[in-house]
């Protein structure tokens, strides 16, 4: 899919790793299945998909060579995932040096979950060299299963022998579950006369959903900045990107963002907002929305990306109730799967938004790279073209344009289409 830029950045590779001073690796440990064998190996026809749950990776680490600021975001969920308790005590002081994160199992719903989160840190500080405090600890995969801390601890050592400054592919692999494509991102950008770097990878498929969707987000970056502004322009940005994504309507509860700030770009250290800032949280939305874009694209059984563009609204919040009421609606993500112009499941999903708004006043369009079409103006269906509707659907990315008619404000959201792979995948999912 195509990446967005807005404002004065520049799309680089490298994802994580791509701000200096970043290390990471992943490896299979085997916390779900044993490694293939040699004759697997060679059954195995070449994929163009990323590995099977046999043979991928599901244990990674990411450190700094500095001491980080750091900032986080969590789910949402009154069930939280033990890795989640343990990482906000250890960046409750807002610093960091490394992240350690498995999939597969989620450690969540166990009574030794967070006796198991604290020894994954104490495995990773042993062989880094430093505090268990200073490490972040994630966990995805089943909830309510033990997470056997065995494979872990064998796996450690070549986990951490094996960093290198461009192991973020190896990286990503490992923090996947029903993903099928990587998403990862980084770029560069200008601030107080330094070039800074910033870069995130993030994990999420199903399970998505608005308030903190099912999703493992590493953001690292050189730029020098306080915790403080860190967790400002965090906080900040969630409300426009990822909680403005979802799949499904469920939301599920190890769900964490997090960035790391090393400082080695040189730049004078950000501690209050400004021309500095701004370019900081410029970038940093860069990331996260191009990673919510990503997210929405890979919904479980998805085969097509819906961004619902809410304009003409009196408030952001308005704008913003009534874009996920579009991108929810399970009715209009079937239409767009059927590739049928149902204009009428539109304006019915924005009409029970629960937002203040004239729905007589209300235009809807809908673009992509095969055309654009009005399909309702003032609050009723117009006469349109089947024939463009169909090119206009036809594509992988559609757009619906919400015009409230009533004031400047505006909002995007992002979801994807409704399919029969969705049932087939969350059917078995822990098969």
């Amino acid at each position: 899919m195509n990446l967005k830029k807005i404002g004065n950045v520049k799309f680089v590779e490298g994802g994580v790793c791509a701000a200096k001073g970043f290390k990471a690796n992943g490896i299979q440990c085997g916390l779900a299945h044993k490694p293939l064998t040699s004759t697997e190996e060679n059954s195995v026809a070449s994929n163009n998909a990323l590995p099977s749950a046999k043979k991928k990776n599901d244990l990674a680490l990411i450190v700094a060579d500095n001491e980080c600021t750091a900032a986080a975001v969590y789910t949402t969920n009154k069930v939280k995932g033990a890795p989640i308790i343990v990482t906000k005590e250890h960046i409750a002081d807002g610093k960091a040096k490394a992240v350690i994160v498995n999939s597969v199992n989620a450690n969540t719903c166990n009574p030794d979950g967070i006796e198991k989160a604290n020894k994954m840190c104490e495995l990773a500080a042993a062989e880094l060299g430093f505090s268990p405090a200073d490490i972040i600890v994630a966990s995805t995969g089943v909830i309510g299963q033990v997470l056997p801390i065995e494979p872990i601890a064998n796996g450690m050592k070549e986990l951490a022998e094996g960093l290198t400054y461009d192991g973020n592919s190896r990286a990503l692999e490992a923090i996947m579950t029903t993903d099928t494509q990587p998403k990862e991102i980084a770029v560069e950008f200008e601030m107080g006369g330094k070039i800074c770097t910033m870069g995130g990878m993030l994990k999420g498929s199903g399970m998505i959903h608005p308030n903190m969707a099912t999703t493992l987000t590493f953001i690292t970056t050189d730029a020098a900045i306080s915790a403080e502004m860190l967790q400002k322009a965090l906080s900040h940005h969630i409300k426009g990107t990822l909680n403005m994504a979802s799949v499904d309507g469920d939301t599920s509860t190890n769900d964490m963002v997090c960035v790391m700030a090393s400082g080695t770009a040189g730049n004078v250290e950000v501690t209050a907002e400004g021309s500095d800032y701004e370019a900081f949280s410029n970038a940093l939305y860069n990331i996260m929305m191009n990673l919510a874009r990503m997210m929405a694209r890979d919904g479980e059984g998805a085969t097509k990306l819906i961004e619902c563009v809410v304009s003409g609204a009196d408030c952001a919040e308005t704008a913003q109730i009534v874009a996920k009421s579009v991108i929810c609606s399970s009715l209009l993500k079937s239409m767009i799967f059927g590739e049928d112009a149902n204009a009428g499941r539109i304006y019915c999903a924005v009409g029970y938004a629960n937002a203040d708004f004239d729905i007589n006043l209300v235009d809807v369009d809908m673009e992509s790279a095969g055309g654009t079409i009005a399909l309702g103006r003032k609050g009723c269906v117009t006469d349109f073209s089947e024939e463009t509707a169909k090119k206009v659907l036809a594509e992988e990315e559609i757009r619906i344009l919400v015009n409230l008619g009533a004031g400047e404000a505006s909002a995007v959201a992002w979801g994807c289409d409704l399919t029969y792979d969705y049932v087939k995948i969350n059917g078995d999912y822990r098969s």
